[in-house]
């Protein structure tokens, strides 16, 4: 595996109303917006911070209509060889939901779901000259922590470990609610994984923004039309997390280093 396979690149929301969408975000998080056109591809809008671009926007795909998806943020990780990834995702346990395919100028990518059926995109990125060094952690308007709600903690651990080649920093002990594990991408702590409690519906992976403060940011939220669903919580190292939902129904979830 080279240095950049398993690593988290990019984050995509489709959502009913893009343009609220955008509003929203660009309040709550601070993103600023620009339009990327690709022939013959549905419009996509860039979420940017400072310039850079962290991630997508796009209108919810009608073929996604009626099969019980609702508006979702998901993640894509990088790959050596998405078409090789794709067919260990299958040979472990998972699927694939949607077949490998090319993005002009962009990638290849594929959607698919862990053996418990979280969903995920991987993508082989085409090479691209003199790119931008990542973000010092924390900095705001990027993304600070990938969090898996899993149909089994243990079980969602060992699998990602072999497709991705993560690895577990430590378990944190939630007691009732079982083992919290932290898990690092070439030696850097990048989220955290456990078995999903009964409030969750199903397995599915949720995204951390990073804000500068949580209090000011939950008012946002709500005078936004989101609804918060948990928190202001402090979490192990200090820093103050909410879960909650957009005005179209997309699951998010903000960290700050203070209240």
């Amino acid at each position: 595996m080279s240095e950049t396979h398993g690593k988290f690149i990019w984050c995509e929301l489709m959502t009913p109303d893009p343009k609220a969408a955008a509003e929203f975000y660009g309040k709550v998080v601070g993103w600023t917006t620009s339009d990327m056109t690709i022939q013959d591809l549905p419009p996509y809008t860039i979420f940017e911070a400072n310039g850079a671009g962290v991630a997508g926007l796009m209108d919810f795909p009608a073929e996604l209509e009626g099969k019980g998806i609702p508006p979702n943020w998901t993640g894509y990780v990088a790959v050596d060889d998405v078409d090789k990834s794709a067919k260990d995702f299958a040979a472990n346990g998972g699927s694939v939901r949607r077949e490998p395919a090319d993005i002009p100028t962009v990638g290849r990518f594929a959607v698919v779901a862990d053996p418990h059926g979280a969903v995920i995109c991987i993508m082989t990125p085409l090479p691209r000259d003199n790119p931008s060094p990542p973000p010092p952690m924390g900095t705001p308007g990027h993304i600070g922590w990938h969090e898996l709600y899993a149909g089994n903690g243990a079980e969602a651990f060992a699998f990602y470990s072999k497709v991705f080649g993560w690895t577990k920093d430590h378990d944190f002990d939630m007691g009732e609610m079982g083992a919290y594990t932290i898990f690092a991408e070439h030696g850097t702590q990048i989220g955290g994984m456990m078995t999903k409690p009964p409030t969750v519906p199903m397995p599915a992976w949720a995204y951390y923004f990073n804000v500068p403060a949580i209090d000011s940011a939950i008012e946002r939220v709500k005078a936004g039309g989101g609804t918060v669903l948990n928190g202001p919580m402090e979490v192990p190292g200090g820093s103050w997390i909410i879960q909650a939902a957009d005005p179209q129904g997309s699951f998010f979830c903000l960290v700050a280093p203070a209240r």
